[in-house]
């Protein structure tokens, strides 16, 4: 870092007003970077499993490209956390970003050439935009205060459902575009997620400065060598806090995960169209993010615990809606997957807030990176496991089992309770 970096750096730390200031104009660049990225992640989601079922000639591995593109996602969560941890929030997210585009670019290619050990190996790194776009919550919360950590996350959340929602309905018109450049029409949306990545990544790397991370470290630092007791954060980290957070947060990752992996494939045996499911899948990442402000409000109102349960009945009733509810009815697969994902943003924001309330500034990015790998390697699991269940029973027996499994949530909320109320009053 050049000394005038650290001159820049210093007048922040100084300057309470300053901090402030960087904390508003630190969510405004998260929630411009945060559409692009969302448009970027629609891709996978909407015909990744369609397009390996095409190239394989078979759905029993349907599942399989979100298990690929999330187990790529846990590597790039720990690479991402240590790079933020070491060199700030703004290199750690910028090269994961531009990574997951590269990915992308990858399997359009392998489309092209109809290669499946290239369409493999992409979709792995197409997972570094996934798991970056997931992590870029965290950004808005170096700043922020213990009242303000579940609407900062909020705040990156929700704008992500800008460019997420506009992804999955523009599936007819990228593969459109795609045919007209002589590229197979599943591949089109890949167009858009490599472009819309490396847009994000760019963006950061050149306005997110002074890095927020490395301005919450040093106030912590020199207000800890000074004596004070109002240092932001914990002065320790708190392990049963990351733990319970973390549960929370796999837990709603492998339901909502299998179960939204198979439904394209789901309603395509049904007779819907391209357009029809795009629409279910718009509908279901606008649940997963357009709530997040309310959600946030929530959390630091109501408390971690109460929207961690509220995560588990959320995801039982979309398991159950999508068992029960006509596969052929557009009506009931809109209605399971907007419960899929609400209950996957009660879950996630809850338990962001919890890490964030139990990990030392210092540790901090490095403990996110973590946990965020087991977040993605239980959607792996999940992906992976999820055209297996299908391909041996059903759908709907699918469902069941992820709303069942949601249930584990409450156990653990009661469980922890008593010691996680005296971690938010700390």
């Amino acid at each position: 870092m050049t000394s005038k970096n650290m001159d820049l750096t210093q007048e922040y730390v100084d300057d309470p007003e300053k901090q402030k200031k960087l904390y508003r104009r630190t969510l405004i660049v998260v929630v411009i970077s945060q559409m692009f990225g969302g448009a970027g992640l629609a891709a996978g989601i909407t015909v990744g499993a369609l397009l390996a079922e095409e190239m394989l000639g078979t759905d029993a591995f349907a599942g399989l490209p979100a298990a690929l593109f999330t187990l790529g996602s846990a590597g790039a969560a720990m690479a991402v956390g240590k790079l933020s941890n070491n060199f700030g929030r703004r290199m750690g997210l910028a090269a994961g970003f531009l990574t997951g585009g590269l990915g992308a670019i990858g399997v359009v290619l392998a489309a092209v050439l109809g290669n499946i050990f290239l369409l493999f190996a992409s979709l792995l790194i197409y997972g570094a935009g996934t798991a970056t776009n997931l992590q870029a919550r965290y950004a808005g919360t170096d700043l922020a205060s213990n009242k303000q950590r579940g609407t900062a996350v909020s705040i990156a959340m929700v704008s992500t459902t800008f460019g997420a929602v506009a992804g999955p309905n523009l599936v007819n018109v990228m593969g459109d575009f795609a045919l007209s450049i002589g590229v197979p029409a599943l591949a089109g949306p890949f167009i858009l997620s490599g472009a819309a990545f490396i847009s994000a990544g760019l963006f950061l790397f050149i306005f997110l400065r002074p890095d927020p991370f490395i301005v919450a470290l040093k106030i912590s630092v020199n207000k800890k060598a000074a004596g004070f007791s109002d240092v932001p954060g914990n002065l320790k980290t708190n392990e049963n806090g990351i733990t319970v957070g973390a549960i929370i947060m796999v837990v709603t990752q492998i339901v909502m995960l299998a179960i939204m992996t198979m439904t394209p494939v789901h309603m395509g045996n049904h007779g819907h169209s391209l357009r029809a499911i795009g629409l279910v899948i718009g509908f279901h990442i606008g649940a997963m993010y357009l709530p997040s402000l309310f959600t946030g409000i929530l959390v630091d109102k109501i408390g971690r615990p109460a929207m961690a349960a509220a995560s588990g009945l959320t995801l039982l009733g979309a398991g159950l809606t999508g068992a029960f509810g006509p596969g052929d009815s557009l009506f009931m697969m809109i209605l399971a997957l907007v419960l899929l994902g609400l209950g996957w943003n009660f879950g996630l924001i809850s338990g962001t807030a919890l890490i964030v309330d139990s990990a030392a500034p210092e540790e901090r990015a490095k403990i996110q990176g973590t946990v965020d790998v087991f977040i993605a390697l239980g959607g792996a699991t999940g992906g992976a496991m999820s055209g297996m269940v299908v391909a041996g029973t059903s759908f709907e027996m699918l469902s069941i089992a992820g709303g069942l499994l949601s249930l584990l949530l409450l156990p653990v909320v009661i469980g922890s309770l008593g010691s996680r109320n005296k971690t938010e009053k700390n």
